[in-house]
């Protein structure tokens, strides 16, 4: 079963900050927590499953390594060892995110059956909009990992006012509607009593303050068009339609917020011999009637260069060889490389002069050459089953 993906169980996007993060795992533990549902198997499962999207995007390192190659990045078939593998029980769970609730120590969830707890909201931060590009990448670039240079256009960082879209970088003032704390209260009355809501200030818009003198340049936006060359290192072992980012190399934020990302998508481009299945490469080669009846060597391409290989008499067409570390690198390292299938074709003339003609019609009513039904080789599902046995 296809584990489901991080942001999805979450219920947030792929931009989500840690505290938006950290209140959808809140929203998710609640919801499943054991005790509000006693003996339902699914719900402690979808509990563990919250918890193991938690561990993974709440620490960066993890986080990026999962936003690069998604479940395949994690090693272990593509998931946390801890809770998905059942390597933590529920307790060692409340214990690891006891923190998140605010209340700690033996009941992680005591700040919203009650408790206290409720952290003081901070000021917005503008964050640059993701960029999206695509590399065009050859087998040989994929087998070994490669590093390109891409110019991209896109917003970046004034230089006049250093990106914070005030003239001489200092021409603020304390927004008055919030008094700096990028937020603003509203009491209003209910059947329930009285319920306090916060919203963003409109009119700093979540920053705290106002530019009292903008930068001629931006327009006070801390941000103009221009182009960045960019240094993208693509690991081994990626596929089609793979997708890597690149934290901070998307759009620079206005007034010194944080950039997007720059996320590359993959593609591969055919090659002259080989296909991909995996990190297998298929090639065919193709040989004589008489090279398949007498055995021969042939010399076979690899990512790697030539090898010659032995073709037995008698062989049939469609039999499949394999060179076994002869395929590609594993994105995550932990499956090594993969195989070169080499399936054997018998090529068949398609026009015959008038002494080829006489020579096959007379071998032609040779016993030997008429197939035996009863000692015909294996079908080609056969003789796969057996050579993934090997």
């Amino acid at each position: 079963m296809s584990k489901r993906d991080y942001y999805e169980i979450l219920e947030v996007s792929k931009e989500a900050t840690p505290e938006e993060l950290k209140k959808a795992y809140r929203k998710q533990a609640i919801k499943f927590h054991p005790d509000k549902n006693s003996g339902n198997k699914e719900a402690e499962e979808k509990f563990k499953e919250a918890a193991e999207a938690y561990e993974i995007l709440s620490d960066p390192n993890k986080r990026q390594r999962y936003d690069q190659f998604g479940h395949a990045g994690m090693g272990n078939g593509g998931g946390y060892s801890g809770y998905g593998g059942g390597g933590m029980s529920m307790e060692d769970i409340f214990s690891h995110f006891g923190d998140i609730f605010g209340g700690g120590g033996n009941d992680p969830f005591s700040s919203f059956f009650g408790g206290g707890g409720g952290g003081r909201r901070g000021k917005s931060v503008n964050r640059g909009s993701n960029l999206r590009v695509k590399v065009k990448l050859t087998l040989e670039e994929i087998a070994h990992g490669v590093e390109k240079k891409i110019k991209v256009n896109k917003y970046i960082s004034c230089n006049t006012c250093n990106g914070t879209g005030a003239k001489g970088g200092s021409s603020y003032s304390t927004c008055s509607t919030c008094r700096g704390s990028g937020h603003v209260s509203r009491v209003t009355s209910t059947f329930l009593g009285q319920m306090q809501t916060t919203a963003v200030c409109p009119n700093c818009g979540g920053e705290g303050q106002i530019i009292t003198d903008k930068c001629a340049d931006c327009a006070g936006n801390g941000v103009v068009k221009g182009e960045e060359v960019i240094s993208i290192r693509i690991p081994a072992g990626v596929s089609e339609g793979m997708q890597l980012s690149m934290g901070g190399k998307g759009n620079a934020a206005a007034r010194s917020g944080i950039a997007g990302d720059l996320l590359i998508q993959i593609e591969e481009i055919e090659h002259e011999f080989f296909s991909r299945d995996g990190n297998n490469l298929l090639y065919d080669h193709y040989i004589t009637f008489s090279e398949a009846a007498l055995g021969s060597t042939a010399e076979i391409p690899t990512i790697e260069g030539k090898v010659k290989i032995k073709i037995d008499p008698g062989t049939q067409s469609g039999k499949v060889l394999r060179l076994r570390g002869k395929g590609l690198t594993s994105i995550n390292g932990y499956e090594g490389k993969g195989d070169l299938m080499i399936s054997i074709i018998v090529w068949t003339p398609k026009a015959l002069s008038k002494e080829e003609k006489t020579i096959l019609e007379k071998l032609g009513k040779s016993d030997n050459f008429r197939p035996a039904p009863g000692t015909r080789d294996k079908n080609i599902f056969s003789r796969m089953k057996d050579l993934f046995e090997q």
